[in-house]
């Protein structure tokens, strides 16, 4: 099993001289063989491969003697990234390959890693990260990649942070204690998550709370000159913004979903339509469907059931759990939004919309 290690760090001057010379040279080098491919093919009808591009990036690293700073991983990666690029594009029908413009706020390069007299040219420390020509990087974050280091990715964000991911192969999670309990979870923009056994999840809406923010910097942004220092200086105010919203929203789906997985064996939600919800008409609701995440909610709850030996059932899209009384299975038709509670006509039990919707959640995913 594969999985990747976050990790801000915090370079030197020096490092960041040689980070930045090392997004130079990779997005040179991505741009020159992308530009030597098409004018071979198109003068010559001849299709020019990654193993001819290494060959003759060891004779471009001659003539530019500035290509040997960086790492040579890192230039090889790029190489790499352009035949992958090539590749899908032929076979998968995708875009063709653009040249990388260097006014692109979000830099980054792959590095590999490799044996060495020492152990590794890739370790994480305690407080610190050892990065090929890089050196040891500081970093804040306490934690220890488990199972074989791969690569290192190191990325500059629009906001002006550095992070590292680390891909790691090989990795063997413990398998948390069965809790023989189950759980059907009702998502919503109301409440995030109503759980089937009558628990309500806020939603803490932070895009919302934070939007009057949003709207005053864009708008000093829009005054500003573009490609000025002021204009940087704005822009990197929205961007931090922005980063500062997503990592709320992480920190929030992060220990929803791990809380979840901890505390049940089986947990049953649906499986949602998010790009055709997003499609009403209404601008305030495709905003609020944007906010709450219920895609990366999906996504982490898959894969931590994954690794922690826990079960996750996805209902049918089209099952009507908001139709159906729990209790007697009578079913009366769609419901309006603004209907919250009502009573049930075959057994008068009176019923909560979201909190009938996550036990029939949880049934039809039992059964």
């Amino acid at each position: 099993m594969e999985t990747t290690y976050c990790y801000r760090i915090y370079p030197n001057k020096k490092q960041i001289e040689l980070i930045q010379k090392t997004f130079g040279c990779c997005r040179f080098v991505y741009n020159y063989f992308l530009n030597r491919r098409i004018n071979a093919y198109q003068e010559n009808n001849e299709t020019i491969g990654y193993y001819q591009c290494c060959k003759e990036l060891t004779i471009l690293k001659q003539e530019y003697e500035w290509l040997k700073e960086p790492d040579k991983c890192a230039l090889q990666n790029s190489l790499k990234f352009l035949d992958w690029a090539y590749q899908n594009y032929w076979k998968l029908h995708y875009g063709f390959p653009k040249f990388k413009s260097k006014k692109n706020n979000y830099k980054s390069y792959r590095t590999q890693f490799m044996n060495t007299t020492t152990g590794g040219n890739i370790k994480v420390l305690h407080k610190y990260i050892q990065l090929p020509k890089l050196g040891y990087v500081k970093t804040l974050d306490k934690r220890l990649p488990k199972g074989r280091i791969l690569n290192a990715t190191i990325s500059q964000e629009r906001s002006g942070h550095y992070y590292v991911v680390i891909c790691c192969t090989d990795v063997n999670f413990e398998q948390l204690p069965k809790t023989h309990k189950n759980i059907g979870i009702d998502l919503g923009i109301i409440n995030f998550a109503t759980l089937s056994n009558g628990i309500k999840i806020d939603n803490p809406r932070f895009y919302e709370k934070s939007e009057k923010r949003v709207i005053k910097l864009q708008k000093e942004l829009s005054r500003k000159t573009i490609g000025s220092s002021n204009y940087n200086k704005a822009r990197i105010k929205v961007a931090k913004l922005y980063q500062h919203i997503t990592s709320q929203r992480k920190d929030f789906l992060h220990k929803l979903t791990h809380e979840l997985v901890t505390n049940y064996d089986t947990i049953c939600i649906e499986d949602l339509d998010v790009s055709e919800m997003k499609e009403s008409h209404s601008k305030a609701k495709n905003k609020h469907v944007g906010d709450v995440s219920f895609y990366e909610f999906r996504r982490q709850l898959e894969y931590k059931c994954d690794w922690y030996g826990k079960e996750l059932r996805i209902i049918d899209r089209y099952y009507p759990s908001s139709q159906i009384c729990h209790k007697c299975g009578n079913r009366d038709g769609k419901k309006s939004l603004d209907i919250r509670k009502w009573t049930c006509p075959n057994c008068n039990m009176e019923l909560d919309r979201d909190i009938n919707a996550a036990i029939n959640i949880l049934n039809a995913g039992l059964i």
